[in-house]
């Protein structure tokens, strides 16, 4: 790499943190940022500060929040005896998009991978059984991924829910098998979503 400034390079190697940014895209980025007049950087560093500052987990489903429970699980319009399980915040908007779905969201935070570290104590799902233990759910859907991680992690919560008496459903494979249900489309989401079924711990 060129030896650039200090400041420079420091604002390259940090952005190249951020995932699918190498470093020509790193650079081009910081650049950019170089180039911009000063109200412009100064916008895009007080947006980081205040993303750091003002977002929490919702203490009930732990979705990304500024407001605490988050819009979903705040709203009076949504059956909350429905829950959604899916792996990411960001699933929750390939689940939004079907228009279809009027329940509310449970955030593991990331799926079962033995490789990378990451068992059931890494996973938000033992506040998913205290939801289900006070009798406040009457069906969980789970929504996780069609790769082996997701149907890991869907197993792992289908065998901790076996005990009480709620209904736990898999969405059907309209999203395609080892894809990332964050890139799905509005129709197949939909589709996987109508048919989902039963799971047999």
């Amino acid at each position: 790499m060129a030896r650039y400034a200090e400041p420079m390079a420091r604002l390259i190697e940090e952005l190249k943190k951020l995932p699918g940014v190498g470093t020509k895209t790193a650079q081009r980025f910081a650049f950019h940022i170089l180039r911009s007049n000063e109200d412009d950087a100064a916008a895009l560093a007080e947006a980081v500060r205040g993303l750091k500052a003002s977002l929490r987990l919702c203490s009930v489903c732990n979705n990304v929040t500024d407001i605490d429970p988050c819009a979903y699980c705040g709203s009076s319009t949504r059956n909350h005896r429905l829950v959604c399980v899916v792996e990411e915040p960001t699933n929750i908007d390939a689940v939004e998009r079907t228009r279809g779905y009027n329940g509310v969201y449970h955030v593991l935070h990331g799926t079962l991978s033995p490789l990378h570290g990451i068992g059931p104590d890494q996973l938000r799902g033992r506040s998913l059984v205290a939801r289900v233990e006070r009798g406040e759910i009457d069906e969980v859907i789970l929504a996780t991924s069609p790769t082996l991680e997701g149907e890991a992690t869907a197993s792992w919560v289908a065998a901790m829910l076996r005990e009480f008496n709620v209904r736990v459903t898999r969405i059907a494979m309209g999203v395609p098998a080892g894809s990332d249900i964050e890139y799905a489309d509005e129709v197949t989401m939909a589709h996987a979503l109508e048919g989902r079924h039963e799971m047999k711990p």
